[in-house]
């Protein structure tokens, strides 16, 4: 024990050595994983195209289905027994049209099924235009 009086006491300090150790090996990691996530970008050149202009807009079948899986061909209720039976209805609103696009309009609850059956349908009778619509808000 020190008894003696007047001397002044050391006063604690921080050691701030280990600390910028500490530090710089974060920095050192920071720096080595940086430099491989640029491995990993892609860089791709997008193909450049010009040409005339698309032809007349083709024809159009449009096909709805609202929320209790009513469908409509071209504005004309059809009953969905199966989706060969849809297939059938697409070829006849076709009619002579060689690859019509099929539009389909879905309601917002519609099940994911109906929107399935009518792209089924398309498959089956041939036609590879699918498109969908929305509405804006």
């Amino acid at each position: 024990m020190n008894f003696q009086r007047g001397q002044a006491r050391e006063e604690p300090e921080i050691n701030l050595i280990p600390m910028i150790d500490v530090l710089l090996v974060i920095l050192i990691f920071m720096m080595v994983t940086t430099t491989y996530a640029k491995f990993s970008e892609l860089q791709i050149n997008l193909p450049q195209a010009s040409g005339e202009q698309a032809a007349a807009q083709t024809s159009q079948i449009n096909v709805s289905v609202d929320a209790s899986e009513h469908y409509a061909v071209n504005n004309t209720t059809t009953t969905f027994s199966d989706v060969n039976k849809l297939a059938q209805e697409l070829n006849k609103a076709a009619g002579e049209q060689k690859d019509p696009t099929i539009v389909i309009n879905a309601d917002a609850k519609a099940p994911h099924q109906a929107v399935i059956n009518i792209m089924e349908a398309a498959r089956l009778a041939g036609y590879g235009r699918i498109t969908f619509t929305a509405s804006r808000k």
